[in-house]
């Protein structure tokens, strides 16, 4: 190596290297075109530049700024590269009515009322009630706020979490492991997370647990500090394990509870835990609360008309 040629290392930490380097490494063969002096070579998430240090230099500002886009909008163009290689200002700032970029670059936004309430809600409480029925998009807006709060480090680690209560199954008859048992449940929450993250850094998120799902009955004796908690269903928790929950937010902590008290798995015999937690909590300072109605469904269409078929029937049959 030349006497005047540096190497330097830059290390992508916030985005997916294939979302970065591009289909087909396209992005970064593009890079390298853009920075002809420098050599370039790229591995996973490293990249080693090797020429003189001013060039290093100014590519080490310009990648920074590349890279801060991308991780932004979750996605990056030929174009956006071109203009910051090129010395161009590219303005990162969000439209305030999306909450993050989900993968490709889709955008995710409050698309109903209740959905922006709940994000203002989000904002100014520690602790919020998401309560509605199902297709309302409580729990994907809530998971949205948490990824964003990850991607702004707001928070360090994200907790979603579920009762293991079922409808007509019992865990006993599922084939495999408990963790295959217990997977069908947090699949949702998987879904959402899929769709909001690259695969890659949700891989990374998961094993380093700084994304954690597990069922309810996994967060006793845990305090859960400098995170942003949701359980989802809550509907189907008992009066003693909603309190167990809420009593693991620790400092620094936000918690978004989200259910649907029209769909209770619990015997009848044994009272919703989100049910009572709401009634109790009513006066208490410092929550939030949402209440999603059936205008709020932003599934199928059919979705509503489905939920208010069911709705007027039990009304009938409660009046017999």
């Amino acid at each position: 190596m030349s006497p005047y040629m540096i190497e330097r290392i830059y290390i992508l930490e916030s985005v997916d290297p294939l979302v970065f380097y591009g289909v087909n490494n396209t992005h970064l063969q593009l890079i390298k075109n853009l920075f002809p002096k420098l050599r370039i070579v790229a591995r996973g998430n490293v990249m080693k530049v090797i020429g003189e240090e001013e060039e290093s230099e100014d590519f080490l500002k310009k990648i920074r700024e590349i890279e801060k886009y991308c991780e932004s909008f979750n996605s990056i163009t030929e174009d956006i590269i071109i203009g910051i290689a090129r010395g161009g200002k590219v303005e990162i700032a969000m439209p305030s009515n999306i909450i993050i970029y989900g993968i490709n670059g889709k955008a995710i936004s409050a698309r109903s009322e209740n959905q922006q309430k709940l994000v203002k809600s989000f904002e100014t409480n520690d602790l919020v009630f998401a309560v509605g029925p199902a297709g309302s998009g409580k729990t994907y807006v809530a998971i949205a706020l948490a990824v964003r709060a990850l991607k702004n480090k707001q928070a360090r680690r994200l907790i979603l979490s579920r009762p293991a209560v079922e409808a007509g199954e019992k865990l006993g008859f599922l084939p495999g492991e408990m963790k295959d048992k217990l997977d069908p449940y947090l699949q949702p929450l998987y879904d959402a997370l899929q769709e909001m993250i690259p695969a890659a850094k949700l891989k990374e998120y998961m094993d380093n647990n700084t994304i954690q799902i597990a069922p309810l009955a996994f967060m006793r004796g845990r305090t859960l500090n400098d995170a942003i908690i949701i359980l989802d269903e809550a509907q189907n928790t008992t009066v003693q394990q909603i309190k167990m929950f809420l009593t693991r937010l620790g400092t620094n902590a936000k918690m978004i509870v989200t259910g649907d008290t029209t769909q209770i798995d619990l015997p009848p015999s044994v009272k919703s835990g989100l049910v009572h937690a709401m009634d109790i909590l009513e006066r208490v300072p410092g929550i939030g609360r949402v209440r999603f109605e059936k205008k709020d469904i932003v599934r199928h269409r059919l979705v509503q008309k489905i939920v208010e078929a069911y709705e007027s029937t039990e009304d009938y049959a409660n009046k017999q």
